[in-house]
């Protein structure tokens, strides 16, 4: 009991060492820091210092010049680089013993969820890899980090979209919640990554963005049902690149119409300008080779 209680003393005590000192976690999950949040952090430990000590596990082993303490990082990473921002020599910390390596992963990925520090594509890894290293279910990450199975079960379906989409999620080019439409495209590649150039450069948002990802599977339903024919295929396509967004043509028995997609004024606009513009160039052309023949 008396051993018990001083263990317990002794992790909770706190120590003060050199930053250079700490070893990062080999199994943090995040990858990217946003730079204002740590400029931000690194002015507030400038002013304030380390409010809350960082979590380390400590090792010792001997080289041929001696015996080095060696101490590796378990929760806090994001307040270690903010102090060596902030020009700190020494901050707190709490020792633990060393833990085992998904212990050092589950810590890592709560401490970030919970702070909400990962962006998603960092998140669904770190689930990943808890689910192949250490062969847990849904179910099991998803009470261990306080989220439910179908929580976990989505975030984890963001790995099968192609790695370009996944950089662009990382970066911030879209959001999170863009990834339901672009994931309903899975089957269309072409597609999907026509909807994710859309989202950024249109700024779409994500009903915008689900309401292309409707029409387009409604409209593969529909060939499906009656084959658009290679002739109406053919213009369509060369609609949409004239113009630079999506056409859809409907034709029935030698009649029709075609839609033309925009989401806002300005873009509307912009279509019947270059519309008019194609217009000009054909008239001129056509002057061209009027002219030329005689």
């Amino acid at each position: 009991m008396d051993n018990e209680l001083s263990q317990e003393r002794k992790e909770n005590r706190v120590f003060w060492i050199e930053v250079e000192k700490i070893k990062p976690n080999p199994m943090q999950p995040r990858k990217y820091f946003d730079e204002k949040k740590l400029a931000d952090l690194a002015e507030s430990i400038r002013q304030y210092g380390v409010l809350q000590p960082l979590v380390v596990s400590r090792r010792e082993y001997d080289v041929p010049s001696g015996r080095v303490v060696e101490y590796e990082l378990i929760a806090g990473e994001r307040r270690l680089e903010a102090s060596k921002l902030a020009g700190l020599n020494q901050v707190p910390i709490i020792i633990r013993e060393e833990p085992t390596e998904q212990v050092k992963l589950e810590l890592a990925l709560i401490e970030n969820i919970q702070r909400e520090d990962l962006n998603p594509i960092e998140r669904a890894r770190a689930f990943r890899q808890l689910i192949d290293s250490f062969k847990l279910k849904h179910h099991e990450v998803g009470s261990k980090i306080g989220k439910s199975r179908e929580f976990v079960t989505n975030t984890l379906r963001i790995l099968m979209l192609p790695d370009e989409i996944q950089d662009g999620l990382s970066k911030g080019l879209i959001a999170e919640g863009h990834t339901r439409p672009l994931l309903m495209l899975s089957q269309q590649p072409e597609h999907q990554t026509l909807l994710y150039k859309e989202i950024i450069y249109k700024q779409l948002n994500v009903r915008e963005a689900e309401k292309i990802s409707r029409r387009v599977a409604a409209e593969r339903s529909r060939k499906k049902e009656e084959p658009i024919d290679p002739e109406t295929q053919l213009f369509q396509e060369k609609l949409s690149d004239a113009l630079g967004t999506r056409v859809f043509i409907e034709r029935k028995e030698g009649r029709g119409k075609i839609s033309i997609e925009f989401f806002s004024d300005e873009e509307l606009s912009a279509l019947f300008n270059r519309m008019r513009e194609l217009y000009e160039r054909k008239e001129a052309e056509e002057d061209i080779a009027e002219n030329f023949s005689i």
